[in-house]
């Protein structure tokens, strides 16, 4: 199961707190003139302890992008666009979604600017997204300018894969490093039911011409929903025995207007039970810092998320 986590901003007020309880001393114990009956010598001593230890716990990262937990969050992601050219019935109803006039949308500027705001605070991955964020006409652009001139070390996308072969070259010259590719089924008439549009060569193809570019892995995020696609599970696994993927399976979550109901739940459990049926040797991946998702490696054939 994956999940996206959000900070909050309330750390540094916790931490300052927390930290002068270690030092016995409050600023709000001491007026502006320095009446306080405590010698300015332990002043000046307990305030610099507190100084020393916020900049250990905190500098040079931001108080903004650090958690109750003391949890860094350095992955931001950026939605470039509502619009999507497919119309996922777990995603979108088919009528389509009231869209944010575009005067009122991020410009290419914007989205560089906002970037770098959060670099300078200690972001070092930006993922763009949607929508379908392979629709924005000026993503080459911004894809160019984000690693030019924000700072960001890592700059991914999470696409549908229906314009990957028509964008994708130009995409890594400016500087994608990642790419995730939603595809929830291997079979093309399920495709067309899922999404209501044809295209499942496109993906395809799309993932293809990632893997010939050298995006390693090239990622792929499935959407896992009982009597539809729970029989693909080890279909999906076993593309990663001779393809470098990386398959992440999601379980099948509420949405307004995506009809969602509890009968199509395929959980985590069940994923890695099908799973487990047919390797059993299947072994659990160490988890990196603030991971969302259970890794899994299956020796000599290749690696799952859930």
């Amino acid at each position: 199961m994956t999940m996206l986590l959000q900070s909050k901003c309330r750390a540094d007020f916790r931490l300052t707190n927390w930290l002068q309880s270690l030092t016995g001393v409050s600023r709000k114990r001491f007026n502006s003139d320095g009446t306080t009956g405590i010698a300015p010598a332990a002043v000046r001593s307990s305030e610099k302890r507190l100084s020393d230890l916020r900049a250990d716990f905190i500098k040079p990262f931001s108080q903004f992008l650090t958690d109750n937990f003391y949890r860094k969050h350095t992955y931001l992601r950026i939605s470039l666009t509502e619009k999507c050219n497919l119309r996922c019935r777990y995603c979108m109803p088919e009528e389509g979604v009231t869209l944010t006039r575009n005067d009122l949308l991020l410009t290419k500027d914007e989205v560089v600017k906002l970037a770098k705001l959060f670099v300078d605070q200690g972001v070092d991955k930006i993922r763009l997204t949607g929508g379908e964020p392979l629709i924005r006409s000026d993503v080459v652009d911004i894809v160019q300018r984000l690693k030019q001139e924000s700072g960001v070390k890592t700059i991914g996308i999470t696409t549908n894969g229906i314009l990957l072969v028509r964008k994708l070259e130009a995409l890594r010259r400016a500087g994608l490093d990642q790419l995730n590719v939603s595809l929830d089924t291997l079979v093309p008439p399920k495709f067309e039911f899922i999404s209501r549009q044809r295209g499942w060569d496109k993906v395809m193809n799309g993932i293809e011409l990632a893997l010939r570019l050298g995006f390693d892995p090239v990622k792929i995020n499935c959407v896992v929903m009982k009597g539809f696609n729970d029989d693909e599970i080890c279909d999906f696994v076993a593309l990663t025995e001779k393809k470098n993927l990386d398959v992440r399976f999601i379980e099948y979550m509420p949405f307004d207007g995506n009809k969602w109901n509890r009968d199509k739940i395929f959980s985590y459990r069940d994923m890695l039970k099908s799973v487990e049926e047919r390797w059993p040797q299947i072994v659990r991946i160490a988890d990196k810092q603030n991971d969302t998702s259970k890794g899994y490696k299956i020796p000599e054939i290749g690696r799952a998320h859930v």
